[in-house]
């Protein structure tokens, strides 16, 4: 299994999203599987494929950490390569992922911004967790592309109200949040939401982003 499309995938599409899975769970993870039906319900038709160390750890078993960044990001271009091959030009490509995943779309379309539409991430790891002084944003300033961060709003890897008290993002990023999610969009106990209704939600914010973004 080398990469996993969504039903309508394939000719014909008007936009699709390229999803990248984070540093520890698969392609086929709940949270991606949840996502790419939610997405699928938004219209967004999807393709998810899996960083080189991922794909030899479905082959023989074994946990790798993930390759270095040239390495994944050429996977990456690997991918928005040939899902233009494939649909052609009529068809508006994105990019995004979960977590690092979202990390290295943003990467890639600041790097070559002629590949892709925009940009999607879900659950962007602003800093590791515990370490607010070590920010993963220096190439903001460089993405060009329209692009949406669907956070959750206690998320360890980017709080709101750490993610706030910076500098603004530049005007061409969007942040959503989503109350009480945490890295995997789970809420509170206390709240009525569920993970699912917070994974539907992400995608209605990406739904809505990407339509707005076409013009």
């Amino acid at each position: 299994m080398t990469r996993i499309t969504s039903e309508g995938f394939g000719k014909g599409c008007e936009k699709v999203i390229i999803l990248a899975h984070g540093a520890g769970a698969p392609m086929d993870s709940p949270f991606m599987t949840m996502l790419a039906q939610s997405l699928a319900g938004e219209g967004i038709e999807s393709l998810r494929f899996e960083f080189p160390y991922m794909a030899q750890r479905r082959a023989d078993g074994r946990k790798r950490p993930p390759n270095r960044q040239p390495v994944l990001l050429d996977a990456f271009r690997e991918q928005v390569a040939g899902v233009r091959a494939e649909l052609g030009d009529g068809c508006e490509v994105w990019i995004g992922g979960k977590s690092m995943g979202g990390r290295m779309a943003s990467i890639l379309a600041s790097e070559s911004p002629e590949l892709v539409s925009g940009v999607v991430c879900f659950g962007y790891p602003f800093h590791p967790p515990g370490k607010p002084d070590k920010w993963r944003t220096e190439h903001f300033a460089s993405l060009s592309p329209p692009t949406a961060i669907i956070q959750g709003s206690r998320d360890p890897f980017g709080k709101q109200l750490e993610v706030q008290a910076r500098a603004p993002l530049p005007g061409n990023i969007r942040l959503c949040w989503l109350e009480g999610g945490d890295h995997d969009f789970r809420p509170l106990a206390r709240q009525p939401q569920t993970q699912p209704d917070l994974i539907v939600q992400a995608a209605r914010y990406a739904g809505e982003f990407m339509l707005q973004a076409s013009g």
